[in-house]
Order: structure tokens, then sequence, then C-alpha cells
């Protein structure tokens, strides 16, 4: 066969446009739960089985500093919406995740607190935009009770040695993480909360004066919002609360659709639920029990690719090893060392 040269133009012009138009995977961006750090191997193997599926996806780690124990830090003390807001700017600069580079936005997953905030996120960002976001064992109807610290870890405990000496004091509310998503039901309570919640009563739109930009921010997430349960979870308490579930003193639970919440759409989750972009799932296990099965699934049933894309069968068993991490994230040596950055003369740390 004789190409002359405009048909041999043609054909390679025909090519480099097929090539440059070639679907690309979605971006993968992770934020991670309550004492861990943006460099535990476990979270870089959920990056790995990612672009293992899906070769030549871009993939993302959120963190708070740039060292693994000032990450680890930020995950106890700090203000949250500066958090988020601090995160909006990160993704913005990330090359990967503009319009140009992700048209269709990003998938998000959020282990424990982190796919609370990876929420937050959603409602207080456009751009990137998250197409889908699933969380797994995350408190979005907060927590009742605080997890125990281990008897060396002098980050954990010098949180909550502050946050059990006055959890509803404005300095609390403003620079203690886990203070700014508790959430007990009883009346007293709730009064305070609704009062003095730095930051869930806020997302969650429970005040009187509701947040028009959250409702539509979520409600338009194009690929929707998966929720996993941790059967087994004993570190969220209530655990139905990462299904926005709200659990009374006596065990009694309002599952979502029939708390006002819902009815009355506060956030936009009733929108979802109405489009069939709202998932309840569960799965087996402890708090963050989290297999290579199991993301396999998320990454191929929920998690919306181009048309093109297709996902490469791998032996995912490799990474579990990787995983086991995020159930148990290393402590590190700033954990045993520290004894607290932050001073507030009104509080002491209880031993």
């Amino acid at each position: 066969m004789i190409c002359r040269p405009g048909s041999l133009y043609m054909l390679l012009s025909g090519i480099l446009a097929s090539l440059a138009g070639a679907a690309s995977p979605l971006p993968l961006v992770i934020w991670h739960g309550l004492g861990d750090t943006f460099d535990n191997p476990g979270l870089q193997s959920v990056a790995d089985l990612y672009t293992s599926i899906y070769p030549g996806a871009a993939t993302h780690i959120i963190h708070l500093a740039n060292d693994g124990g000032g990450d680890r830090k930020a995950s106890y003390f700090g203000s949250l919406h500066n958090q988020i807001a601090e995160v909006c700017e990160q993704l913005a600069a990330n090359p990967n995740l503009t319009s140009t580079a992700a048209p269709f936005g990003f998938h998000a997953l959020g282990f424990s607190q982190g796919g609370l905030f990876m929420r937050g996120y959603v409602e207080a960002c456009s751009s990137p935009k998250v197409h889908t976001l699933v969380t797994f064992g995350s408190p979005h109807n907060g927590i009742s009770e605080f997890v125990k610290c281990k008897p060396t870890d002098w980050v954990c405990r010098t949180a909550f040695g502050w946050l059990n000496a006055n959890k509803w004091s404005d300095w609390v509310q403003s620079n203690i993480v886990p203070a700014q998503y508790y959430r007990h039901p009883s009346p007293e309570e709730m009064e305070r909360y609704l009062e003095s919640s730095g930051f869930l009563a806020d997302i969650n739109n429970e005040r009187e004066t509701k947040n028009g930009e959250y409702k539509s921010n979520l409600g338009n997430l194009e690929g929707g919002l998966v929720l996993y349960k941790f059967d087994e979870d004993q570190v969220i308490i209530p655990k139905e609360s990462v299904w926005f579930a709200e659990v009374v003193e006596d065990g009694e639970i309002t599952w979502l659709t029939d708390r006002t919440l819902y009815k009355e759409d506060w956030i936009g989750l009733k929108r979802l639920d109405a489009l069939g972009k709202l998932k309840f799932l569960k799965t087996g296990g402890q708090h963050m029990h989290i297999t290579d099965e199991l993301l396999k699934e998320v990454y191929t049933k929920y998690l919306w690719q181009p048309e093109g894309v297709v996902p490469r069968e791998v032996d995912g068993s490799k990474f579990n090893k990787g995983l086991k991490a995020l159930a148990n994230p290393p402590l590190g040596e700033e954990g045993t060392k520290f004894r607290g950055d932050f001073q507030d003369p009104r509080l002491r740390v209880q031993n």
C-alpha cells in the first residue's frame, strides 16, 4: 500500500487527535482520620491500589503539615473551618485537579473524621469540585463519647485533657478538633451544642439560619454520597452517626429519613436520595478495617469513570499489609514526646 503525503498527514493527525482526546480516569483525593498521618503506608496503599486499577490516575493525600508529626497534631488541634479553607487552597493549587485536567472533578475518600471534613470541603468549596464522595466510619451526626487514648500517646492525651476540662468553651471549640463534632442528644447538651459548636452544627445546617450554599453544593454531587458503616465499630459512638442517624441515651434510633434534617432538606441529602445518589452501606469488622476487596468494590462500582476508562483486574492482596496500618496508625516519635504546643491558662491537662 502506498501512502501519499497528504494521506499520511491525515492519518497521523487522526492518531494524535485520538491520543489527545483519550479518556483519563478521575483523580482520587484522600483525607485521613484522627491520629493518622499523610505519610502512613496504609494511605499510600489506598492510593496505589487505585492507580493499579486505573493506570495513569492522579492521587492526592491531604496534609496539613509538611511532616507526619505535624500532620498528626493537626488532626487533634486547630480550627476545622480554617483547616478546610487551607485544604481548599491546597487542592486548588494542584494542577491535576483543575477543571482542565479533571473536567469531571475528582473522587474523594474520607476515613473516619476525614470523611466528615471532606463533606465540609464539598459544602464549602465548589472548585475544584468533587464528583463522588465515599466515607468510611465518619461521624456525620457527631460523637457522643470521646475516644480513649493510649497511655503513651501524649498528643491524644493533651488534646482530650483540654477537651474534657471544658468542651463548650470558645477556646476548645476553636482549637480541639474532636470537640468540634461532639454532639450529645440530651436536651441540655443540645442547647449548648447549638449555641457553641465550632463546626458540626454549622455544616449540618442545624441552626435557625441556614447556609443555602452548603445545601446546593452537597445536593449537587454528580456521583453522589456513599456512606460506609463498620458493623463492629467501637470508636465512633454512636456508630449509626455515620448514616446521619440520631441515637438517644436509651438507645432508640431515629434514622435519617425520619429526621427534620432530611425532611426539610437542610444540606441536600433528600435531593441526593431522590436521585438515587445517597448510599447507606455496611462492612464487617472494627473501625477502619479496610481490605483490598472492599476498596476494589468501591473503586469499580461507585467511582464513575469516563467512557473508555476500563478498570484493570489486579491482585489487591499485596496491598493488605499496608492497609492494616489504617486501623492502627503508627504512633511515631512525635506522639510519645509531645506535651502540647498550645497553651490556654484556663485549662489543665487531666492525667
